[in-house]
């Protein structure tokens, strides 16, 4: 009996082994998931909670109810992977021996790691997150205290879980103080270490078009050095200063920190594999898929559906003996909340940026690509019934998982 083992039931983990379930003959493999948490988060979601979109019981289930009867999921903490020896050590002590590995344990925010962030005068109380759950609850209790002064939307550097999400963040932000009457009192400001709003240029001029358009303040190519609790302001290594009265900030992101302890890791924790196939570059028997790589695409939840299904298909022919024949191309497809129930879709790869047109029919759409539509807002709330009955199922999507060109206008 063959064994499988895949660490993280997150939204990777849980399509990579409820797809690979059903081609891996039960008489041959084992098929096992570790996770330290008993619950499954909808992270998407986690965008609409302080403005009340969703409540925070709409965004979790259960992992187990999520991934099917014939996969072994083990709750514990990972502490360290032993390449040479095909184990995989947790912290209680057990050690789970594998053949074949697969690290699907994403990418955490780190507040810790930027001097004065996680103060205990400002953490939760001046200074907030909205990519964790408990993040995103804090900041609906602040938001809805929030009577007006300078709101700090700010990013810390990338890569980042969902680029596009502190722009989104950004827009509601604005529609949501103009619902309740205090827009004028409220002063917005996007703080980027980027160049631009985005990474890539033609949607940077697009989406910072839409923060000109909303009086919204972009400050670009800010490397944050540190926070000053004292007067509650952002420093950058160029001594640049933004005071803020309330600060929604998108700590560094990492990794886990096993992987770097097992010495499997970069400098930020993430796994180096080739970009097409999320093989390691260091061991023949592992992958690393979703968030937990260093693949130089967007970390999102379509980048790890898209590259999943290439992986899926690449692993059984691998463990076969046979060539992997597919190869990811980076795709990614992100829908972007604009506020007042619009919103943008982009689709984009490692090899062609966010373009305008239409999706995924050529001319018909429905989405409209790099334009706000009630559609593309309409697609962003549909996804989530989507996410818990199609996607964590692995079960087929009627999408390409390699992007086309079909319906993209370079020339607009």
């Amino acid at each position: 009996m063959k064994r499988l083992l895949i660490l993280g039931a997150g939204t990777a983990g849980t399509m990579a082994a409820n797809k690979l379930r059903r081609r891996l003959h039960p008489d041959e493999w084992r098929l096992s998931v570790v996770d330290q948490s008993e619950t499954h988060f909808y992270q998407p979601g986690y965008l609409f909670i302080p403005f009340g979109r969703y409540r925070p019981d709409e965004v979790s289930r259960p992992s187990r109810r999520l991934l099917r009867d014939d996969v072994d999921l083990i709750h514990g903490e990972i502490a360290l992977v032993e390449p040479d020896h095909n184990r995989v050590l947790l912290t209680d002590g057990r050690a789970l021996a594998y053949d074949y590995l697969v690290i699907a344990t994403g990418t955490t925010p780190r507040p810790d790691q930027t001097p004065g962030m996680a103060d205990g005068r400002l953490w939760r109380s001046s200074v907030f997150d909205f990519y964790t759950y408990d993040g995103a609850v804090a900041l609906a209790s602040a938001l809805g205290d929030f009577r007006g002064g300078r709101m700090v939307v700010h990013v810390v550097d990338m890569p980042i879980k969902c680029p596009v999400a502190p722009l989104e963040f950004t827009f509601l932000a604005d529609a949501y103080f103009r619902e309740c009457g205090i827009r004028d009192d409220v002063e917005l400001v996007y703080v980027t270490p980027l160049p631009g709003a985005f990474t890539k240029p033609i949607a940077s001029h697009r989406l910072g078009s839409m923060l000109e358009e909303r009086k919204i303040v972009l400050e670009t190519d800010f490397m944050v050095e540190s926070v000053d609790p004292d007067t509650k302001t952002l420093v950058s290594y160029d001594e640049r200063e933004i005071p803020f009265d309330l600060l929604v900030t998108v700590p560094l992101n990492m990794g886990a920190d096993y992987v770097a302890k097992s010495g499997l890791g970069n400098e930020l924790n993430y796994v180096a594999v080739d970009k097409h196939t999320m093989l390691s570059k260091q061991f023949p028997n592992i992958f690393a898929i979703g968030d937990a790589n260093d693949l130089p695409a967007s970390k999102a939840g379509s980048v790890a559906h898209f590259s999943v299904e290439v992986f899926a298909d690449n692993f059984v022919r691998y463990v076969g003996g046979k060539p992997m024949l597919r190869r990811f191309d980076g795709h990614a497809n992100c829908f972007v909340e604009s506020g007042a129930g619009k919103g943008l879709l982009i689709d984009f790869n490692y090899d062609t940026e966010p373009l305008p047109g239409r999706y995924p029919l050529p001319w018909l759409g429905p989405c409209r690509l790099l334009a706000e539509s009630p559609v593309n807002h309409w697609g962003k709330l549909a996804f989530r019934w989507i996410y818990w009955h199609v996607l964590l199922p692995g079960l087929p999507v009627p999408l390409p998982s390699h992007l086309t060109m079909a319906g993209k206008h370079p020339e607009e």
